[in-house]
């Protein structure tokens, strides 16, 4: 045989040689995943809730009319600040103020009367002592009469005379005693035209003082919708009545903000939190929970559960109150903020990123640990970690790279902070972990091969899928 012949077939056993070890690792290739790992570690965590809302005074009123009339003063304007009694506003007083007079004089009136009644009152009751005084001598007198008249020593005219005297007497007695009942009762007459009178001034006086705004509390007019010169009006049943001002206690800064139902579940009064508002960019102010609201709040409509006739199906809200411990003085009241709140800190617990975490069946799980040659995942009991709101066929865990394979194990999960979740059972420090890419987790099987490249950008495959 030729040298170019023997050479010639040497090249095409190496070339076959060469097609036969690409192919096989070619085929060999394509049951190895690649994906990214990351390293279960303690860290500290903390669960945030976070919600929008306003910034809102703790104290503020709104302070509507109290009568019908013509604002003829304001005294402040939009922005001031105010001290307690401080003068805010006058309404026209000219009717209240002449009722007031009229029913001043007639206090006065009544109070003359019932002095009168008084010295009329003593004056009678002097009379009845007198009388009193007189019928009893009389009455003596008549007595001897009768014993003299008996024993013949005086006539029966003067006998008479002392019988009509002491009968005389007992009438005058009698009228006397009239007399001071009378004028008892017109002094109780007196007393209680007073206690009208009185009250009458009381009436009109309220009304007068109606008229006048002055401030409940020490804070800053924050709005003032009316001007010199309008006719206000108060409230009647579902009509609500002219709002002259609103006042706002501006020493204690809160923001009024809705949580979603699911998380509030986790506030607790007393729960640190940082507020950021729009209005002042790049700068975190700290606070507390100091109020939770009881009623949902429909999120569409804003109207509290407890107002509705019909259940509702529309996601819901709840009310959530942050005092600012560090509150700006120049904050006005409806600037937009979001309030972060803590609601959960552990130190030093072992956790994985959370995108780490998948679900598998009960099924998946028994053909990983029965394959030939598999690698058994040293993980809790399955009832200890299965997560509760899933099915009873579903497990939640991670996979752990074990040779070079993907090991499915089933984990306990606590807090969730803001990229991390903490792993109370199922792990122990150090484990690598798959994280990504999402397609790839999603489709991996347990006890799969798998290629480490970490290099490799997370979201490639999703972004090409």
């Amino acid at each position: 045989m030729k040298a170019w012949k023997k050479i010639a077939i040497g090249v095409g056993v190496l070339v076959v040689l060469a097609l036969i070890i690409g192919f096989t690792v070619h085929q060999s290739s394509k049951n190895v995943a690649t994906v990214q790992t990351g390293k279960a570690q303690r860290q500290d965590l903390s669960t945030i809730v976070s919600a929008s809302g306003e910034i809102k005074p703790k104290t503020y009123v709104n302070i509507g009319a109290n009568a019908f009339g013509k604002i003829t003063r304001l005294y402040v304007k939009e922005g001031d600040h105010v001290r307690k009694g401080q003068m805010l506003a006058q309404l026209e007083n000219v009717q209240s103020s002449a009722d007031v007079n009229a029913n001043e004089a007639s206090l006065q009136a009544a109070q003359t009367d019932a002095v009168a009644a008084d010295a009329a009152l003593k004056t009678s009751q002097a009379d009845l002592l007198r009388a009193q005084a007189d019928q009893e001598r009389n009455k003596l007198d008549w007595e001897r009469a009768q014993s003299l008249y008996k024993d013949g020593l005086i006539s029966k005219s003067d006998f008479d005379s002392r019988k009509n005297a002491w009968a005389t007497a007992d009438a005058g007695l009698t009228q006397a005693e009239a007399r001071v009942a009378q004028a008892k009762a017109q002094k109780d007459s007196a007393d209680r035209h007073i206690t009208q009178a009185k009250a009458m001034l009381t009436r009109y006086a309220d009304a007068l003082q109606k008229t006048t705004y002055p401030a409940p509390f020490d804070g800053v007019i924050t709005n003032l919708p009316v001007r010199e010169g309008e006719t206000v009006v108060i409230g009647i049943q579902n009509a609500q009545g002219s709002t002259l001002m609103t006042l706002a206690d501006m020493s204690v800064i809160t923001a009024e903000v809705k949580v979603d139902e699911t998380d509030i579940v986790n506030v607790r009064l007393g729960q640190p939190a940082e507020v950021t508002i729009d209005a002042i960019p790049k700068k975190i102010f700290h606070g507390k929970v100091s109020e939770i609201g009881d009623n949902a709040i429909v999120r569409s409509s804003g109207v509290s559960t407890s107002q509705q006739n019909v259940a509702s199906e529309e996601a819901k809200d709840f009310k959530v109150v942050v005092t600012l411990t560090d509150a700006p003085t120049d904050l006005r009241p409806g600037l937009s903020t979001t309030a972060k709140v803590t609601t959960a800190t552990r130190s030093s617990v072992l956790s994985v990123p959370i995108q780490a975490l998948t679900m598998r069946t009960k099924e998946q799980m028994d053909q990983q640990n029965n394959a030939p040659g598999s690698v058994h995942a040293a993980s809790p009991p399955v009832k200890d970690v299965a997560s509760k709101s899933k099915t009873d066929d579903e497990l939640q865990g991670v996979f752990v790279i074990r040779n070079k394979k993907a090991v499915f194990v089933p984990v306990a999960t606590g807090i969730t902070g803001r990229t991390d979740i903490e792993v109370v059972d199922g792990l122990k420090e150090g484990d690598e972990v798959i994280t990504g890419s999402y397609k790839v987790l999603r489709s991996l099987r347990p006890g799969s091969s798998v290629k480490i490249d970490n290099k490799a950008p997370k979201k490639e495959e999703e972004e090409t899928s």
